[in-house]
């Protein structure tokens, strides 16, 4: 081979997906393939002009329009042009145009249909593109094996293994137990009212053991009086791990499934347990039991593992946020309960909330607290402050020793702005969108991803309301917010190359955290607070911006799977740390990944670039 051609195959070796290729293939194109030279401004291609070979730009750069102008992509070395026209009879989609003098490598048509027909992972690669290519590419990298997994995408309806059993409320508990023997159940609905009834309660065999047979009632009895009344339940439509967590929470081993205000069905222990053995929920029982926040730590310390143990069993970062979370949310909620045991019961009700990644439950390895206090306003300072500042005092120290490290910013309960009555919390968010300022929207986005913990939730309702509210259709509000949002920068240059950080400990890395899921954290806040949805969760909130004009179903569903796909690339980098023994970070060398990964990761920035984009463009000047 000439040294010209072997410099041509040794460019497409480093290059995706020609780097999927047999050696001898790549060796083998050069000879196939022609160099032409484009002068910058020259016009390539225009739409349904003939084109006849697959464009490797080997320098230089070019920009694809659409016919109506509108900039679609800048291309740099390495990457390709003219594959629409390869999937179209040779007719070109696009006007290409060359943005510098460029150096291009023609492959002839018939050569790329051989390729792509007896390669599918080149034929993959150029089948789909932009974010249909992103979401294939997720399809084909899931894979959901594992048993915590499964519970995460299993419904609680499905779990359901009978027809429901249920006695009324006069019966005695002799015939309760009759019934029980001849349906061959464990437990009983308790009923009132005609037809189903409305539920009053559940008798289980534990109550037939320990309130008739060990204290030697009479079985002439109701079984009002042995039953408990208003059963913790779920819905059908709940995942069966939340109903596991519930289980464990709660303490009980028979749950109720209730739509609409009706029964449909019963679930136990053995529907869930038979399925699986959940390490997460063993962790959340354990910490549930616990006095002391250094033995809660010792719990905590393992959920590197666990994080590691779920992507490598191919869990998404969706559900593995959702996983970790449920041990911080389990952490804060036992240390709650030990500060009422501590400080006696609270003087008025409260609620104690969790904002940021914990309000999204989109936690990681790697996390700090966010949390406030919601009072009721019957609160008083001078009667009731000093109980309220050193319970959270308590709780905000003790998840630092936990492992759940003080807040930067100061974003916590022990902090006395961020311990108020209801009344104050209304003044502050009405301040915040109705006099928007972008200092403290910077610091306060937090307080629009809200979730109760633990507490009288009904207090953060009212509130919740009205900052949603407010927030709907506020334009200029919600420009400040897209001004805020638009600051952080996805980390793609010109020609899609990576814009790596330079110099310092995080020398040529990307910050897959503040350069990669906030902006995409911040379109899903916007997008949710613009259209009056109550959801934090990000996913859930871009599901339900789909019925909304302000994002179009194309670009949330792309902007999910850039979500998903950049999130489980972080975790997969922290994994890769955890086992190296190293402190897990969100600062990735993109010479990490493969060829495949990083082009993926390169599709996700777009996505979230266009989608900026569109977001300045819909609220982004109404404020200026």
């Amino acid at each position: 081979m000439s040294l010209e051609l072997k410099e041509i195959s040794d460019f497409l070796k480093l290059h995706h997906p020609f780097d999927l290729l047999p050696d001898d293939v790549i060796e083998a194109l050069p000879k196939r393939m022609t160099a032409r030279y484009f002068r910058k401004g020259t016009k390539v291609l225009s739409p349904e002009q003939q084109c006849q070979h697959l464009h490797i730009i080997r320098t230089g750069g070019i920009e694809t329009r659409d016919p109506d102008g509108q900039l679609l992509a800048r291309l740099g070395e390495g990457e390709c042009f003219g594959v629409r026209a390869m999937f179209r009879a040779g007719r070109a989609a696009n006007n290409i145009t060359t943005l510098e003098d460029s150096l291009v490598y023609l492959l002839p048509e018939k050569e790329f249909h051989n390729l792509a027909g007896k390669y599918p992972q080149f034929n993959y690669f150029f089948e789909q593109m932009g974010g249909a290519r992103l979401r294939s590419g997720m399809q084909l990298l899931e894979k959901r094996d594992d048993d915590q997994l499964k519970l995460m995408s299993v419904r609680v309806s499905d779990l359901i293994a009978r027809d429901l059993v249920s006695i009324d409320i006069g019966a005695s508990i002799l015939e309760a137990g009759k019934l029980m023997c001849r349906e061959r159940v464990s437990c009983l609905l308790v009923t009132q009212g005609a037809g189903a009834g409305e539920v009053a309660g559940i008798m289980t065999d534990r109550d037939l053991r320990n309130r008739v047979v060990a204290e030697a009632r009479s079985y002439d009895e109701p079984v009002s009086n042995i039953m408990t009344p208003n059963p913790t339940f779920v819905g059908p439509d709940d995942y069966a791990f939340d109903a596991l967590l519930t289980m464990t929470r709660h303490n009980v081993r028979h749950l109720p499934v209730m739509k609409d205000g009706k029964p449909v069905g019963m679930i136990t222990t053995n529907n869930l347990l038979a399925r699986q053995s959940l390490s997460a929920v063993y962790m959340v029982g354990k910490i549930r039991k616990m006095d002391q926040p250094a033995d809660m730590a010792k719990v905590i310390a393992q959920v590197p593992e666990l994080l590691t143990n779920l992507i490598e069993a191919g869990a998404t970062s969706r559900n593995a946020g959702h996983i970790v979370t449920t041990l911080s949310d389990a952490a804060t909620a036992r240390l709650l309960q030990l500060a009422e045991d501590k400080f006696g019961p609270p003087p008025v009700p409260y609620v104690w909330m969790a904002g940021g990644s914990q309000g999204r439950q989109d936690q990681t390895a790697l996390s700090d607290q966010d949390n406030c206090l919601i009072i009721d306003d019957a609160y008083d300072p001078d009667q009731h402050g000093d109980y309220f500042k050193e319970l959270s005092t308590f709780v905000c120290d003790g998840l630092n020793t936990v492992g759940y490290i003080y807040c930067p910013g100061d974003m916590m309960a022990k902090i006395d702005q961020w311990r108020q009555p209801v009344r104050v919390w209304q003044q502050y968010f009405n301040k915040w969108i109705e006099q928007p300022e972008p200092k403290a929207l910077m610091l306060c986005s937090v307080w629009f991803d809200l979730r109760p913990i633990h507490g009288t939730r009904a207090i953060f309702d009212d509130l919740h309301r009205m900052i949603i509210t407010k927030a709907k259709g506020n334009r200029i509000f919600l420009a400040y917010m897209v001004g805020n949002a638009l600051t952080h920068h996805v980390p793609l240059g010109f020609f899609k190359n990576f814009v790596m950080i330079r110099g310092g400990d995080h020398d040529r890395t990307l910050d897959l955290k503040h350069n990669g899921v906030v902006p995409i954290v911040d379109l899903a806040r916007i997008h949710a607070l613009a259209n009056g949805i109550d959801a934090v969760n990000t996913y859930d909130r871009l599901e339900a911006a789909k019925a909304f004009p302000s994002i179009s179903t194309q670009g949330a569903s792309d902007l999910l799977d850039a979500f998903e796909f950049i999130s489980i690339t972080r975790l997969k980098h922290q994994v890769r740390q955890i086992r190296r023994g190293d402190r897990p970070d969100n600062f990735l060398q993109p010479e990490s990944l493969s060829a495949f990964e990083r082009t993926h990761l390169k599709d996700a920035f777009s996505v979230i670039k266009n989608l900026q984009t569109a977001l300045e463009s819909a609220f982004g000047k109404s404020g200026t």
